[in-house]
């Protein structure tokens, strides 16, 4: 199931937050056609590595002479491994609201995005290159290959090209990173200070208006120099989200708008929730230019249920059609929505081929592992079997109709709410902490009302069952 987070890209870092110090093996080094064959992750909180996961992966095509020579690994090896889809999930469950660390970022933080990109999925993450790193803080070096940086920090570790070897090498040399950052005192907006100022002739980028960029939740307005509002984006560490737009060089579109930018603005909301529906419905109301994909809905494919001829609750995916039927759920593809439903077909022990997952004759690939209950061979009937599959209604549907959900606030003692009444979205406000426990009545009075729509309701669902939320009242 791919209702994961998605998190922005950035560069530098600071000792608040924890790293995910990742190194991997592919196929080669083309991210479109070649495949990862190793990924190992050490988590780390800035002192010393708390957390390690390491496995090898099938890449679903044979590994070449050349890299099984390199690295060791051989087709073997990888034959009994478990593909990238059966790991993707721990991946995101170690990496989330962590800063990804690699020796070389872009190359491995890519190969990465493809592979969940292939399983329908938007992986993004903030991220810390050690060799630009490097580069900054070590301006006299010539060698920045790992062997070189580790000789360079006095390191007996041979690099071996094993991902979790050289992993634990990045990791050590990140640590004497870390120590010279400290030492010189380097903040982001100072290491990156140069390069604001020539971002555009009437930029107002100076380092005082970075440096009071808040690391909290909300949304950011980047204006032109004639205060016209361009982009609208969230972010749970605004400084760093802002940041990363300006490190990112990968696109014509991002380059464009980097330039454009000349005065930023901001809005703390605390509560992710609240950001993401005041970005939804800001973005809507504005049509900024840089937001396109977003002015459309972030959903295109819809999970349906229908009740079969034989009485059986069914479920499948399609594209969603404009004044068509509400979905349970809403995904960003195909793929992430066939992934989610194949996980919950799994979980609730229900029949492939009933929910167009699976064609041809015989039964289906659940009940040959006894995942099934027999629904396709005709032996299971749709009372049983219905009294599973509608879990997954439950699972996907609001629990109540009516729901107060009460997250942060923007500051200490206050909190945010979200007022869901007969299956749809009120709008959001503020209140006062220690008001939290009054009327109901009461508390509607601190809601702003805003438009309920698809997005906005698919948004509250995703982050209700990611139980995100402090506390959710029903009423």
């Amino acid at each position: 199931m791919h209702n994961l987070p998605s998190f922005p890209a950035h560069s530098f870092c600071n000792f608040e937050r924890v790293y995910a110090i990742v190194d991997i093996a592919t196929t080669g080094g083309n991210t479109n056609s070649d495949r990862i064959i190793e990924i190992a992750i050490l988590l780390h909180d800035g002192k010393c590595v708390v957390e390690e996961f390491n496995t090898l992966i099938n890449p679903g095509q044979r590994v070449p002479y050349r890299i099984c020579s390199i690295t060791g690994i051989s087709n073997e090896m990888v034959a009994a491994a478990p593909p990238f889809y059966e790991v993707a999930r721990k991946i995101v469950e170690l990496t989330e609201h962590k800063i990804l660390v690699a020796h070389n970022a872009k190359f491995d933080y890519n190969f990465i995005r493809n592979e969940f990109k292939s399983l329908g999925y938007e992986f993004k993450l903030e991220k810390v290159c050690i060799i630009e790193m490097s580069r900054t803080l070590l301006p006299g070096l010539t060698q920045f290959n790992l062997g070189g940086l580790g000789k360079t920090f006095g390191l007996q570790a041979k690099v071996k090209h094993r991902a979790f070897v050289d992993v634990q090498v990045t990791a050590q040399v990140f640590e004497r990173l870390l120590l010279l950052q400290t030492e010189n005192g380097a903040e982001v907006s100072e290491l990156l200070g140069i390069r604001l100022g020539r971002l555009s002739p009437e930029a107002n980028l100076h380092k005082e208006l970075i440096d009071q960029l808040p690391r909290e939740t909300g949304v950011y307005y980047f204006y032109n120099s004639e205060q016209q509002l361009i982009y609208i984006g969230k972010s749970v560490n605004i400084r760093s989200r802002v940041l990363s737009h300006f490190a990112n060089n990968t696109t014509r579109k991002a380059l464009e708008m980097k330039r454009s930018i000349a005065h930023i603005r901001f809005a703390i909301t605390g509560s992710e929730l609240v950001a993401l529906l005041k970005e939804s419905e800001e973005i809507k109301q504005n049509k900024p230019v840089f937001n396109r994909a977003q002015r459309r809905s972030r959903f295109n494919v819809g999970l349906f249920s229908v009740y079969d001829d034989a009485g059986y609750l069914t479920f499948y995916a399609e594209r969603l059609r404009h004044n068509g039927p509400e979905p349970l759920s809403a995904f960003s593809s195909s793929g992430s929505a066939k992934s989610f439903l194949e996980h919950v077909l799994e979980e609730f022990e229900l029949c492939q081929k009933k929910c167009q997952m699976q064609k041809g004759k015989g039964p289906c690939f659940h009940h040959m592992i006894h995942k099934c209950h027999g629904v396709c061979m005709g032996v299971e009937p749709p009372l049983a079997y219905n009294l599973r599959a509608e879990q997954v209604l439950n699972l996907l549907q609001y629990e109540h109709g009516n729901l107060l959900i009460i997250d942060k606030g923007r500051e200490e003692g206050e909190k945010s709410l979200v007022l869901v009444e007969n299956g749809k979205y009120r709008g959001y406000g503020f209140i006062e902490e220690e008001l939290v426990g009054n009327d109901l009545a009461l508390l509607r009075l601190s809601i702003n009302s805003y438009m309920d729509n698809k997005d906005v309701r698919q948004i509250i669902k995703l982050y209700l069952r990611q139980e995100k939320a402090e506390q959710v009242l029903k009423f």
